[in-house]
């Protein structure tokens, strides 16, 4: 009799340990907001597609070249964000806005996020390692930068820059992994999100002010105050707006380029509008909503240029 029970209980327990693991695999891809991969990622295919046209004359890289550009840029962000939580997580917990993340609130331990960000920097070094040698070269200084963003919030308000420059690097990385070589156009498109994230980071940095300033975490917001912070963050989007325009003379792009860059010119200034010092509200429209539509605008902006321009 208790052979049949114990059979019928096993497909329960099967169930049952698929539903533990599926909560616990959307707790980790909370832990470092894996869907937020949408914010770098359309750069890094911008800069190969754009790479790829001027080297071939065609925008398509080769399935080789999209796998593994796909791959580092989503390890090199886990591995970010990841070492991101572990490091501030003291920080997180006096803060009632970020008192609820995984390893702050225990959901995960700090041992396991910090073998999170071990597991994505060794797929980060074989996907680099795929895509060539100048980039497998560049691994170390990528993983300073990856792992120091959390320092800097501790010594210099020029903190957000530090952040910029990590993720533009996804975009030169884009053109690298298709040239083996730095160009005019991966430049550009570095100082583009360079100039987009310092923007979009300070926006984001006002929710935390007062926060901030009771506990001597540096941000321009901090440092300067709301108003004049979201100032310098309308100053970075229009240098982002120019370089965008700059991407498009450089790689030679089509009237859709230029279209799309209108476009993405259009949403900067949307967030600048909803945005401002006595009216904090909508801060998290503008840097999630707003910010995920430009992106996704760049990619289709350049995949409608390379198709064009390889067709005619």
């Amino acid at each position: 009799m208790g052979a049949p029970a114990e059979r019928s209980a096993y497909p329960g327990r099967i169930v049952s340990d698929g539903v533990a693991a599926g909560r616990r695999l959307k707790t980790f891809l909370d832990l470092v907001k894996f869907e937020h991969t949408v914010f770098a990622l359309p750069f890094a295919y911008a800069g190969m597609l754009l790479a790829s046209m001027q080297l071939r004359g065609t925008g398509w890289p080769g399935w080789h070249t999209l796998l593994w550009v796909t791959v580092a840029m989503a390890s090199a962000r886990t591995a970010a964000m990841g070492a991101n939580r572990v490091i501030d997580r003291f920080i997180d917990a006096r803060n009632p806005r970020t008192a609820g993340r995984e390893v702050p609130s225990g959901k995960v331990s700090p041992a396991q996020a910090w073998a999170l960000v071990a597991l994505s920097l060794l797929v980060l070094t074989y996907a680099a390692a795929q895509l060539g040698p100048l980039c497998l070269l560049l691994m170390p200084l990528a993983v300073v930068f990856l792992i120091g963003y959390p320092y800097t919030k501790r010594y210099t308000w020029l903190c957000h820059l530090w952040l910029g420059v990590t993720d533009g690097a996804a975009a030169a990385g884009g053109w690298i992994a298709v040239t083996g070589e730095f160009a005019p156009g991966a430049w550009l498109l570095w100082a583009t999100v360079i100039f987009w994230m310092v923007g979009l980071d300070v926006i984001y940095a006002t929710m935390d002010y007062d926060f901030d300033r009771a506990n001597g975490i540096q941000s321009i917001p901090a440092r300067f105050g709301i108003a004049r912070g979201l100032q310098i963050a309308a100053v970075s989007h229009a240098l982002t707006f120019v370089c965008l325009l700059a991407v498009g003379v450089v790689t030679g792009a089509s009237f859709w380029y230029v279209l799309a860059a209108l476009v993405m010119g259009g949403i900067l200034l949307y967030e600048h509008r909803i945005v401002n010092p006595h009216d904090l509200g909508r801060v998290n429209v503008a840097f999630f909503d707003a910010n995920m539509w430009l992106a996704l605008t760049m990619l289709v902006g350049v995949i409608v240029d390379v198709t064009w321009r390889t067709l005619t």
